[in-house]
C-alpha cells in the first residue's frame, strides 16, 4: 500500500446529493440491475438464482457477450460494456438524462440505483499504454500512479450515465461518509455496484444464500482485528481499525485486537470469526492457512492490501478470493494500486453495516473516490444488522452472544452493573464466552489484571483444546505488552507441548520464533580446493 502523496481530485461533476441523515430503508428490487456475461452459461444461471432469491424482475437482467478475461482493455469496456448498457438504459426508459451545469451528459433521474456484476464479467481494466512510460512500457511495468487510467470494472460502471468525466485517476465520491439511504437521494447520477465473484460459482451462489439466511436471524459472533504498526504514514489505517474496536465495545462484539506489527500468527485460533478487519500482507496468512478454520456463516471480513483483489477468482493468491474460500459473505478489495487514502475507510464501512445498511451502501459511503480500483464482493444488497432490536434470548447456540447484545442495550451506559451481570450469567451458563469477553472488555479499559482472571477462568470453562490454546495466547500477549517477555516465552514454552498435535499449535511455534527468533544456521564453507 502506498500513501497518496498529493491531493488529486476530478472536478466538474454535479452529483446531486441529500444530506439528511434519514433511518435506512430497504432497497426494493425493482432499482437492481444484474449484469451477466451471456457467452458463459454459468453466469447466466447465477444472474437467474439471485434475481430469484432477491425478487429482482426478470427484465432488470442484462446479459451481454463479453470476453471470458479477467482483465479488459479500456477499449473494450467502452464499446463492450459501457455503450451497450447505456443503450439499454435509453431504451428501457430507466433514465433521463440531460447536460448538467458542469457541461457533462448525466443522469438526473434514475430507476435503477444498484447494478450487480456476476462471475463472468471481467473485473479489471488494464491501463492504456500510451499512460506508461516507454522504457516501463518495454519491460511490461506499472509504475503506480495517483494519475493512472487503469481501474476495476464496477468503479467505472459507478459513473457510466455520465459522458465525458476524466478517466485519468480517481473522481470524488458524493456519497462519502454519507449517512442515509440510498434511496433518498432520487437524483444522484452514481451507480452502487456490489459484485457476485469469487474462487467458482459454487462460491458466488453460497454469497447471495449465506447472505439471505443470515438477515433472518442477523449476525452473531467475535471480531478479530489485526493492525499494522507500520508508521511512516501509515497509521490512518490503524486508526479505522482501532475505531471498530471501540464501535464494537459499546455494542457488545467480543473484540480481539492484535496490536503487534506481525499479523495474526500462523493458524492462530480463531472462534466465531463474524468480523476480521486486518492489514497488512501480500497474501493470505495467519488463520486462513489453516485448513480446518472457517469464518461463521455470513461473516465480514476484509484485509487491506493494495492488490487485495487482483486476483479475486484466485482460492489462494491476495486477500479477497481466500477469505470468500473460508466462507466470508462480504469482502472489499483493490484490483490495482489504489493508495491508501483513496481505500475503504474501514471504520465508516462498518459502522454503515451496523446502522443496519445494505453491504453496498456502506460500502460506497466508505469509499471516497469513484472510477478508481476498488470492488465490493457479496450480495450488495446483504444487511447483516437487517434488525436492530435486541434478540430475545433462548438457548440456541448464540446465546451467549445474544446475551451480550441485550446486556449492552439495557446497561453499556452503567459499566458496573453490565460487568457485574455479564459475570452472574457467564456463572450460570459456564460460559467460556461470557468469560472471554468480558476479559476482552476488562483489556480494553486497561484493567490487565482482570483481563487476566476473566482470560483464566475462561480457558477452564471451554472444552475445545483450541479455545484454549486461544486464551493462552490471550494471557502471553498480555504478558507481552506490558513487558513481561520473559514470563510470555515461559508461558508459551510450557503450552507448546500441550498443544503440538492440534493444527493451531503451529500459533504458539509461529509466537516462539518471533519473540525468541532461533540462530541462524552456521555458514558453510567449501573446502579449498588443493
Amino acid at each position: 500500500m502506498i500513501r497518496l502523496p498529493v491531493a488529486f481530485t476530478a472536478a466538474g461533476l454535479t452529483l446531486g446529493v441529500s444530506l439528511s441523515t434519514a433511518a435506512p430503508e430497504p432497497i426494493p428490487p425493482e432499482v437492481v440491475a444484474v449484469i451477466y456475461n451471456s457467452e458463459v452459461p454459468d453466469s447466466k444461471v447465477l444472474a437467474n438464482h439471485y434475481a430469484r432469491a432477491r425478487q429482482i424482475p426478470k427484465e432488470n437482467l442484462i446479459g451481454l457477450p463479453l470476453p471470458e478475461t479477467d482483465e479488459i482493455s479500456r477499449t473494450d469496456y467502452d464499446a463492450q460494456l459501457r455503450d451497450p448498457l447505456q443503450k439499454i438504459f435509453d431504451e428501457r426508459s430507466w433514465w433521463k438524462r440531460e447536460v448538467a451545469a458542469s457541461n457533462l451528459l448525466q443522469p438526473v433521474t434514475n430507476k435503477i440505483r444498484f447494478l450487480v456484476t456476476v462471475r463472468g464479467v471481467p473485473f479489471k481494466i488494464a491501463r492504456t499504454p500510451e499512460t506508461i512510460e516507454p522504457a516501463d512500457r518495454k519491460r511490461r511495468i506499472y509504475k503506480p500512479s495517483p494519475t493512472a487510467d487503469e481501474a476495476s470494472v464496477d468503479a467505472e460502471l459507478s459513473l457510466f450515465g455520465i459522458s465525458g468525466y476524466p478517466i485519468k485517476g480517481s473522481v470524488p465520491n458524493p456519497l462519502f461518509r454519507r449517512d442515509d439511504s440510498i434511496m433518498t437521494a432520487t437524483h444522484t447520477a452514481v451507480f452502487l455496484v456490489g459484485r457476485l465473484d469469487g474462487p467458482d460459482f459454487a462460491i458466488c451462489t453460497r454469497l447471495v444464500d449465506d447472505a439471505l439466511a443470515v438477515e433472518k436471524t442477523g449476525l452473531r459472533g467475535m471480531a478479530y482485528l489485526d493492525l499494522a504498526k507500520k508508521g511512516g504514514g501509515y497509521e490512518a489505517g490503524d486508526t479505522w481499525i482501532e475505531n471498530i474496536a471501540t464501535m464494537n465495545l459499546q455494542r457488545g462484539i467480543p473484540t480481539v485486537v492484535d496490536r503487534n506489527r506481525d499479523t495474526y500468527v500462523t493458524n492462530y485460533p480463531m472462534r466465531d470469526a463474524a468480523f476480521y478487519y486486518g492489514w497488512y500482507s501480500h497474501h493470505r496468512n495467519g488463520p486462513f492457512l489453516n485448513p480446518d478454520f472457517d469464518l461463521r456463516k455470513g461473516a465480514v471480513a476484509v484485509h487491506l492490501h493494495s492488490f487485495s483483489a487482483h486476483n479475486l477468482r484466485s482460492p489462494g493468491k491476495r486477500w479477497t478470493g481466500p477469505l470468500q474460500a473460508k466462507g466470508a459473505a462480504a469482502t472489499l478489495g483493490n484490483v490495482y494500486e489504489p493508495f491508501l487514502a483513496l481505500t475503504h475507510h474501514f471504520d465508516i464501512f462498518h459502522d454503515r453495516l451496523m446502522k443496519g445498511y445494505t453491504l453496498g451502501e456502506a460500502a460506497f459511503m466508505a469509499l471516497p473516490t469513484l472510477s478508481w480500483q476498488a470492488v465490493v464482493l457479496g450480495d450488495p444488497l446483504y444487511r447483516p444488522f437487517a434488525t436492530q432490536e435486541p434478540p430475545a434470548f433462548d438457548n440456541s447456540e448464540d446465546r451467549a452472544y445474544k446475551a451480550l447484545l441485550i446486556a449492552y442495550s439495557r446497561w453499556k451506559d452503567d459499566r458496573e452493573t453490565l460487568v457485574a451481570k455479564l459475570r452472574s450469567a457467564a456463572a450460570r451458563m459456564k460460559s467460556g464466552i461470557l468469560y472471554e469477553a468480558l476479559g476482552l472488555e476488562a483489556l480494553a479499559n486497561d484493567e490487565n489484571e482482570k483481563a487476566a482472571a476473566f482470560f483464566t477462568t475462561a480457558a477452564g470453562q471451554y472444552r475445545g483444546d483450541s479455545d484454549k490454546l486461544r486464551l493462552t495466547l490471550h494471557l502471553a500477549d498480555l504478558e507481552r505488552q506490558t513487558g513481561r517477555k520473559d514470563a510470555a516465552l515461559t508461558r508459551l514454552r510450557e503450552a507448546e507441548p500441550k498443544f503440538a498435535d492440534l493444527p493451531e499449535g503451529k500459533a504458539i511455534t509461529a509466537l516462539l520464533n518471533i519473540l525468541d527468533p532461533p540462530a541462524p544456521p552456521p555458514v558453510q564453507v567449501s573446502p579449498k580446493k588443493k
